[in-house]
Protein backbone atom coordinates (compact mmCIF):
# COMPACT_ATOMS: atom_id res chain seq x y z
CA UNK A 1 0.00 0.00 0.00
CA UNK A 2 1.25 3.45 -0.74
CA UNK A 3 2.07 5.68 2.17
CA UNK A 4 -0.95 6.79 4.12
CA UNK A 5 -2.21 10.18 2.96
CA UNK A 6 -4.16 10.98 6.11
CA UNK A 7 -1.00 11.05 8.15
CA UNK A 8 2.30 12.84 7.54
CA UNK A 9 4.40 11.14 4.91
CA UNK A 10 7.77 11.21 6.64
CA UNK A 11 6.21 9.96 9.82
CA UNK A 12 4.60 7.12 7.89
CA UNK A 13 8.09 5.73 7.27
CA UNK A 14 9.35 6.08 10.80
CA UNK A 15 7.00 7.05 13.63
CA UNK A 16 3.60 7.42 12.05
CA UNK A 17 1.20 4.65 12.77
CA UNK A 18 3.99 2.67 14.36
CA UNK A 19 4.13 5.04 16.82
CA UNK A 20 -35.69 12.77 12.93
CA UNK A 21 -37.80 11.36 15.78
CA UNK A 22 -39.60 8.04 15.51
CA UNK A 23 -39.25 7.83 11.73
CA UNK A 24 -37.21 4.99 10.33
CA UNK A 25 -33.72 6.21 9.50
CA UNK A 26 -33.40 4.37 6.20
CA UNK A 27 -35.52 6.78 4.10
CA UNK A 28 -33.73 9.74 5.69
CA UNK A 29 -30.39 8.36 4.65
CA UNK A 30 -31.50 7.50 1.14
CA UNK A 31 -32.83 11.00 0.63
CA UNK A 32 -29.39 12.56 1.02
CA UNK A 33 -27.55 9.97 -1.05
CA UNK A 34 -26.00 9.89 -4.47
CA UNK A 35 -27.86 6.85 -5.77
CA UNK A 36 -25.09 4.32 -5.07
CA UNK A 37 -27.02 2.72 -2.25
CA UNK A 38 -29.97 1.36 -4.23
CA UNK A 39 -28.67 -2.18 -4.42
CA UNK A 40 -27.49 -1.95 -0.82
CA UNK A 41 -30.97 -0.92 0.26
CA UNK A 42 -32.49 -3.92 -1.49
CA UNK A 43 -29.94 -6.16 0.22
CA UNK A 44 -30.88 -4.63 3.55
CA UNK A 45 -34.50 -5.49 2.95
CA UNK A 46 -33.57 -9.05 2.11
CA UNK A 47 -31.50 -9.29 5.28
CA UNK A 48 -34.32 -7.90 7.39
CA UNK A 49 -36.58 -10.55 5.93
CA UNK A 50 -34.27 -13.21 7.31
CA UNK A 51 -31.96 -15.66 5.58
CA UNK A 52 -31.13 -15.92 1.92
CA UNK A 53 -28.28 -14.48 -0.13
CA UNK A 54 -26.65 -11.21 0.91
CA UNK A 55 -25.10 -8.49 -1.21
CA UNK A 56 -23.76 -4.99 -0.81
CA UNK A 57 -22.37 -2.54 -3.35
CA UNK A 58 -19.46 -0.65 -1.79
CA UNK A 59 -17.85 2.66 -2.69
CA UNK A 60 -15.41 1.01 -5.08
CA UNK A 61 -18.42 0.07 -7.17
CA UNK A 62 -17.90 -3.59 -6.25
CA UNK A 63 -20.87 -5.73 -5.29
CA UNK A 64 -20.07 -8.35 -2.67
CA UNK A 65 -22.33 -11.40 -2.79
CA UNK A 66 -22.52 -14.19 -0.24
CA UNK A 67 -24.86 -17.15 0.17
CA UNK A 68 -26.06 -15.84 3.54
CA UNK A 69 -25.71 -12.77 5.72
CA UNK A 70 -22.08 -12.44 6.92
CA UNK A 71 -21.75 -13.14 10.63
CA UNK A 72 -18.03 -13.14 11.38
CA UNK A 73 -16.98 -9.58 10.70
CA UNK A 74 -13.52 -8.04 10.88
CA UNK A 75 -13.08 -4.30 10.49
CA UNK A 76 -10.84 -1.29 10.92
CA UNK A 77 -11.32 -0.20 14.52
CA UNK A 78 -13.33 2.99 13.92
CA UNK A 79 -15.45 1.18 11.33
CA UNK A 80 -16.15 -1.57 13.86
CA UNK A 81 -17.03 1.12 16.42
CA UNK A 82 -19.53 2.68 14.01
CA UNK A 83 -21.18 -0.68 13.33
CA UNK A 84 -21.32 -1.29 17.09
CA UNK A 85 -23.43 1.86 17.43
CA UNK A 86 -26.01 0.13 15.22
CA UNK A 87 -25.84 -3.15 17.15
CA UNK A 88 -23.60 -4.94 14.64
CA UNK A 89 -20.63 -6.60 16.31
CA UNK A 90 -17.23 -7.53 14.88
CA UNK A 91 -15.03 -10.40 16.03
CA UNK A 92 -11.74 -8.81 15.05
CA UNK A 93 -10.33 -5.33 14.51
CA UNK A 94 -7.19 -3.74 13.13
CA UNK A 95 -5.81 -0.26 13.69
CA UNK A 96 -5.07 1.83 16.81
CA UNK A 97 -6.82 0.67 19.97
CA UNK A 98 -4.26 1.50 22.66
CA UNK A 99 -5.17 4.14 25.30
CA UNK A 100 -4.07 7.75 24.78
CA UNK A 101 -2.78 9.63 27.83
CA UNK A 102 -4.50 7.08 30.06
CA UNK A 103 -7.88 7.39 28.33
CA UNK A 104 -9.63 5.00 25.90
CA UNK A 105 -8.61 5.48 22.30
CA UNK A 106 -11.25 7.73 20.70
CA UNK A 107 -11.09 5.72 17.48
CA UNK A 108 -12.56 2.74 19.33
CA UNK A 109 -15.76 4.56 20.28
CA UNK A 110 -17.82 2.47 22.70
CA UNK A 111 -16.13 -0.81 21.80
CA UNK A 112 -14.74 -3.05 24.52
CA UNK A 113 -11.55 -3.79 22.63
CA UNK A 114 -10.42 -6.28 25.30
CA UNK A 115 -13.08 -8.67 23.99
CA UNK A 116 -11.99 -8.41 20.36
CA UNK A 117 -9.14 -10.03 18.47
CA UNK A 118 -6.66 -7.38 17.37
CA UNK A 119 -4.81 -8.11 14.16
CA UNK A 120 -2.41 -5.21 14.68
CA UNK A 121 -2.45 -1.65 15.97
CA UNK A 122 0.19 0.06 13.82
CA UNK A 123 0.43 0.93 10.14
CA UNK A 124 1.61 -2.13 8.21
CA UNK A 125 0.59 -4.55 10.96
CA UNK A 126 -2.05 -7.08 9.95
CA UNK A 127 -1.66 -10.59 11.31
CA UNK A 128 -2.91 -12.76 8.46
CA UNK A 129 -2.70 -15.94 10.54
CA UNK A 130 -4.94 -14.48 13.26
CA UNK A 131 -7.29 -13.24 10.57
CA UNK A 132 -7.53 -16.68 8.99
CA UNK A 133 -8.14 -18.28 12.38
CA UNK A 134 -11.25 -16.12 12.83
CA UNK A 135 -12.73 -17.71 9.69
CA UNK A 136 -14.00 -14.31 8.55
CA UNK A 137 -17.09 -13.83 6.41
CA UNK A 138 -16.40 -10.18 5.61
CA UNK A 139 -13.63 -7.59 5.93
CA UNK A 140 -14.68 -3.93 6.24
CA UNK A 141 -12.67 -0.73 6.21
CA UNK A 142 -12.74 2.91 5.23
CA UNK A 143 -10.91 4.14 2.15
CA UNK A 144 -8.68 7.18 2.36
CA UNK A 145 -8.68 7.50 -0.58
CA UNK A 146 -10.31 4.74 -2.65
CA UNK A 147 -9.68 2.04 -3.72
CA UNK A 148 -7.23 1.04 -0.96
CA UNK A 149 -8.68 -0.29 2.28
CA UNK A 150 -7.37 1.71 5.21
CA UNK A 151 -4.73 -0.18 7.25
CA UNK A 152 -4.78 -3.23 4.97
CA UNK A 153 -1.13 -3.64 3.89
CA UNK A 154 -0.46 -3.80 0.17
CA UNK A 155 2.18 -6.49 0.62
CA UNK A 156 -0.31 -8.96 2.12
CA UNK A 157 -3.46 -7.73 0.36
CA UNK A 158 -3.81 -10.75 -1.94
CA UNK A 159 -3.57 -13.21 0.97
CA UNK A 160 -6.11 -11.20 2.94
CA UNK A 161 -8.53 -10.89 0.02
CA UNK A 162 -8.35 -14.64 -0.58
CA UNK A 163 -9.77 -15.34 2.87
CA UNK A 164 -12.98 -13.29 2.68
CA UNK A 165 -14.70 -10.65 0.56
CA UNK A 166 -14.29 -7.01 1.54
CA UNK A 167 -16.29 -3.79 1.67
CA UNK A 168 -14.82 -0.28 1.44
CA UNK A 169 -16.49 2.98 2.50
CA UNK A 170 -15.03 6.13 0.94
CA UNK A 171 -14.28 8.95 3.39
CA UNK A 172 -12.02 11.29 1.39
CA UNK A 173 -12.96 14.36 -0.65
CA UNK A 174 -16.66 14.06 0.06
CA UNK A 175 -19.19 15.36 2.55
CA UNK A 176 -19.38 13.75 5.98
CA UNK A 177 -23.01 12.93 5.19
CA UNK A 178 -21.95 10.32 2.63
CA UNK A 179 -19.88 7.93 4.83
CA UNK A 180 -22.46 8.38 7.59
CA UNK A 181 -25.20 7.28 5.20
CA UNK A 182 -23.19 4.47 3.64
CA UNK A 183 -22.12 3.03 7.00
CA UNK A 184 -25.74 3.04 8.14
CA UNK A 185 -26.77 1.27 4.93
CA UNK A 186 -24.09 -1.35 5.48
CA UNK A 187 -25.22 -1.86 9.08
CA UNK A 188 -28.82 -2.24 7.93
CA UNK A 189 -27.83 -4.82 5.35
CA UNK A 190 -26.14 -6.77 8.14
CA UNK A 191 -29.31 -6.80 10.24
CA UNK A 192 -29.38 -3.44 12.05
CA UNK A 193 -32.74 -1.84 12.78
CA UNK A 194 -32.40 1.79 11.71
CA UNK A 195 -35.77 2.59 13.27
CA UNK A 196 -34.58 1.57 16.73
CA UNK A 197 -34.89 4.35 19.32
CA UNK A 198 -31.16 4.40 20.01
CA UNK A 199 -30.46 5.00 16.34
CA UNK A 200 -33.13 7.63 15.74
CA UNK A 201 -32.16 9.42 18.96
CA UNK A 202 -28.56 9.57 17.74
CA UNK A 203 -29.67 10.98 14.39
CA UNK A 204 -31.84 13.60 16.12
CA UNK A 205 -28.91 14.60 18.33
CA UNK A 206 -26.69 14.87 15.25
CA UNK A 207 -29.22 17.12 13.53
CA UNK A 208 -29.45 19.36 16.59
CA UNK A 209 -25.67 19.55 16.79
CA UNK A 210 -25.32 20.58 13.16
CA UNK A 211 -27.89 23.31 13.72
CA UNK A 212 -25.94 24.53 16.73
CA UNK A 213 -22.67 24.58 14.80
CA UNK A 214 -24.27 26.42 11.87
CA UNK A 215 -25.62 29.04 14.27
CA UNK A 216 -22.28 29.38 16.09
CA UNK A 217 -20.34 29.71 12.85
CA UNK A 218 -22.75 32.34 11.56
CA UNK A 219 -22.36 34.39 14.72
CA UNK A 220 -18.56 34.06 14.93
CA UNK A 221 -17.74 37.14 12.88
CA UNK A 222 -15.43 35.35 10.48
CA UNK A 223 -13.53 33.21 12.99
CA UNK A 224 -10.56 31.52 11.26
CA UNK A 225 -10.08 27.82 12.03
CA UNK A 226 -7.01 25.67 11.38
CA UNK A 227 -6.87 21.84 11.61
CA UNK A 228 -3.45 20.37 12.37
CA UNK A 229 -1.51 17.27 13.37
CA UNK A 230 1.64 17.83 15.39
CA UNK A 231 4.65 15.56 14.97
CA UNK A 232 8.20 15.62 16.22
CA UNK A 233 9.79 17.39 13.27
CA UNK A 234 6.87 19.13 11.56
CA UNK A 235 3.42 20.59 11.94
CA UNK A 236 0.98 19.18 9.40
CA UNK A 237 -1.81 21.48 8.26
CA UNK A 238 -4.93 19.83 6.83
CA UNK A 239 -6.40 20.65 3.43
CA UNK A 240 -10.05 21.08 4.50
CA UNK A 241 -11.75 19.90 1.29
CA UNK A 242 -9.90 16.56 1.49
CA UNK A 243 -11.40 15.59 4.85
CA UNK A 244 -15.09 14.77 4.90
CA UNK A 245 -15.69 16.22 8.36
CA UNK A 246 -13.94 19.53 7.64
CA UNK A 247 -15.66 19.60 4.25
CA UNK A 248 -19.04 19.35 5.96
CA UNK A 249 -18.13 21.86 8.66
CA UNK A 250 -17.35 24.30 5.85
CA UNK A 251 -20.86 23.71 4.50
CA UNK A 252 -22.15 24.68 7.95
CA UNK A 253 -20.26 27.96 7.78
CA UNK A 254 -16.96 27.25 9.54
CA UNK A 255 -14.20 29.25 7.85
CA UNK A 256 -11.00 27.22 7.51
CA UNK A 257 -7.51 28.42 6.63
CA UNK A 258 -4.38 26.50 5.67
CA UNK A 259 -3.26 23.75 3.38
CA UNK A 260 -2.46 26.03 0.43
CA UNK A 261 0.55 23.99 -0.68
CA UNK A 262 -0.45 20.37 -0.08
CA UNK A 263 1.59 17.22 -0.51
CA UNK A 264 1.31 15.04 -3.60
CA UNK A 265 -1.87 13.40 -2.29
CA UNK A 266 -3.51 16.70 -1.45
CA UNK A 267 -4.20 16.04 2.24
CA UNK A 268 -1.52 17.91 4.20
CA UNK A 269 0.83 20.84 4.00
CA UNK A 270 3.95 20.14 6.04
CA UNK A 271 5.48 23.07 7.91
CA UNK A 272 8.72 23.09 9.82
CA UNK A 273 8.20 24.08 13.43
CA UNK A 274 10.02 27.34 12.65
CA UNK A 275 7.19 28.15 10.22
CA UNK A 276 4.33 26.98 12.42
CA UNK A 277 2.88 30.51 12.36
CA UNK A 278 2.42 30.58 8.57
CA UNK A 279 -1.37 30.72 8.91
CA UNK A 280 -3.20 32.98 11.32
CA UNK A 281 -5.93 31.09 13.13
CA UNK A 282 -8.31 32.11 15.87
CA UNK A 283 -9.14 28.49 16.73
CA UNK A 284 -6.99 25.41 16.17
CA UNK A 285 -8.33 21.88 15.89
CA UNK A 286 -5.66 19.41 17.06
CA UNK A 287 -5.45 15.78 15.86
CA UNK A 288 -6.37 13.54 18.82
CA UNK A 289 -5.03 10.24 17.46
CA UNK A 290 -2.27 8.21 19.09
CA UNK A 291 -0.07 8.89 16.04
CA UNK A 292 0.05 12.65 16.72
CA UNK A 293 1.89 14.49 19.48
CA UNK A 294 -0.14 14.64 22.70
CA UNK A 295 -0.80 18.01 24.31
CA UNK A 296 2.13 17.76 26.74
CA UNK A 297 4.62 17.20 23.94
CA UNK A 298 3.09 19.91 21.77
CA UNK A 299 3.53 22.31 24.67
CA UNK A 300 7.29 21.65 24.53
CA UNK A 301 7.44 23.30 21.09
CA UNK A 302 8.21 27.03 21.59
CA UNK A 303 6.65 28.07 18.28
CA UNK A 304 3.49 26.18 19.18
CA UNK A 305 3.22 27.95 22.51
CA UNK A 306 3.57 31.32 20.75
CA UNK A 307 0.67 30.80 18.34
CA UNK A 308 -2.06 33.33 19.16
CA UNK A 309 -4.78 30.69 19.40
CA UNK A 310 -2.66 28.57 21.72
CA UNK A 311 -1.79 31.53 23.93
CA UNK A 312 -5.49 32.41 24.09
CA UNK A 313 -6.46 28.85 24.99
CA UNK A 314 -8.47 28.56 21.78
CA UNK A 315 -7.73 24.99 20.77
CA UNK A 316 -10.02 21.98 20.57
CA UNK A 317 -9.48 18.27 19.79
CA UNK A 318 -9.91 17.17 16.19
CA UNK A 319 -11.37 13.67 15.95
CA UNK A 320 -9.66 13.04 12.65
CA UNK A 321 -10.70 9.40 12.45
CA UNK A 322 -13.98 9.46 14.32
CA UNK A 323 -16.34 6.55 13.73
CA UNK A 324 -18.85 7.22 10.97
CA UNK A 325 -22.07 6.94 12.91
CA UNK A 326 -24.47 9.65 14.04
CA UNK A 327 -23.80 8.58 17.62
CA UNK A 328 -20.09 9.11 17.01
CA UNK A 329 -20.25 12.47 15.29
CA UNK A 330 -23.00 14.19 17.33
CA UNK A 331 -20.69 14.88 20.32
CA UNK A 332 -17.83 15.81 17.97
CA UNK A 333 -19.96 18.52 16.36
CA UNK A 334 -21.26 19.66 19.74
CA UNK A 335 -17.68 20.04 20.93
CA UNK A 336 -16.68 22.08 17.89
CA UNK A 337 -19.77 24.27 18.19
CA UNK A 338 -18.91 24.98 21.83
CA UNK A 339 -15.32 25.85 20.87
CA UNK A 340 -16.50 28.20 18.10
CA UNK A 341 -18.93 29.92 20.48
CA UNK A 342 -16.22 30.34 23.11
CA UNK A 343 -13.51 31.60 20.75
CA UNK A 344 -12.95 35.20 19.74
CA UNK A 345 -11.26 36.86 16.80
CA UNK A 346 -7.59 37.46 17.62
CA UNK A 347 -5.29 40.19 16.41
CA UNK A 348 -2.95 39.17 13.59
Amino acid sequence: MKRAPSVPNRVARRRLLAAGGALALGPLLAACGDGTGDESARSAGDAAGGGGPWSFKDDRGRTVRTDSEPKTLVAFVSTAAALHDYGIECKGVFGPTEPIEGKPNPQAGDLDVSKLTSLGTAWGQFNVEKYAALQPDLLISNMFPAPDLWYVPEESRKKIEALAPSVGISIARTSLLNPLRRTAELAESLGADLSAKKVTDAKARFDRATGTLREAAGASGGLKVLAVAGHADQLYVAVPDSYCDLNYFKDLGVEFVGGEKPDEWGFWEALSWENADKYHADLIMVDNRSTALPSKELAEKPTWRQLPAVKAGQTTPWSMEERFSYAGFAPVIEQLAAAVKKSKRLDT
